[in-house]
Parts: C-alpha cells; sequence; structure tokens
C-alpha cells in the first residue's frame, strides 16, 4: 500500500504554497485531499499546488485535482500546478485534460505571479 505523499506548505503573498513529494494514487487521495484543503486558509486567493517532486500520478490523483480545483473555485480561490516539463507526471496531467481546468506552469515562479487580491476576512 503506497503511504500519504509528504506535503508541506507556507504562505507566499497572497497565495497558499503547498509542495507534494512521492506518489499520488487511489491509496492516498483521501487523506492526501484532506490534509491539502486544511493547509490552505480561508485568505488565501490562490493554491500553488508544487507537483515538482510527485513521482507518480494516476487517475485517481488525475481526480483529487479536478474536484480541489471545484471546491476551490467554490470559495472563490483558485488552484494553480507546478511540474517540470521534464516531470515523470506531466505527460499524464497534459493528456488528462487537466490544464484546461487549472492553471499549470513548469516553473514555481510563473505560478506565483499575478496573484489576486483577497480582503481580509476580519
Amino acid at each position: 500500500m503506497t503511504e500519504l505523499a509528504e506535503i508541506d506548505s507556507e504562505l507566499v503573498g497572497g497565495a497558499c504554497l503547498v509542495r507534494v513529494r512521492g506518489e499520488i494514487d487511489l491509496t492516498n487521495t483521501t487523506p492526501l485531499s484532506a490534509a491539502i484543503e486544511h493547509a490552505v486558509p480561508a485568505g488565501a486567493g490562490t493554491l500553488v499546488l508544487d507537483l515538482s517532486g510527485t513521482t507518480y500520478l494516476d487517475s485517481g490523483g488525475v481526480a483529487l485535482l479536478l474536484r480541489l480545483a471545484e471546491r476551490l473555485r467554490n470559495r472563490r480561490q483558485e488552484l494553480r500546478l507546478v511540474i517540470p516539463a521534464d516531470s515523470p507526471i506531466r505527460a499524464v496531467v497534459d493528456l488528462s485534460g487537466v490544464a484546461g481546468a487549472m492553471r499549470v506552469e513548469s516553473v514555481l515562479d510563473d505560478a506565483l505571479e499575478h496573484q489576486p487580491h483577497r480582503p481580509d476576512p476580519s
């Protein structure tokens, strides 16, 4: 059984940056999705999900990304992915049509550019 992929998060400007390392497959999508959503504060306008360290992504992982994008849209937040062109998961993302549902960048700095401003909820 695949272990939960490791994540870490930090705030960068108006974005929440979450890095995922390891494999994303059907066996760990539920706890991984919960961990990612828990890491995103309500005040973050954008979630930048850095998948540069992700070594495997199956259809369960693709479904996780699409569900996450929809949930964030409902909260008026945006999901952006970082997947280098030479990443082992880039072909899966390109062939699955994920890029039609969210912004996919090859470089982290590009994903962090032009963050939407969200007013402080307090």
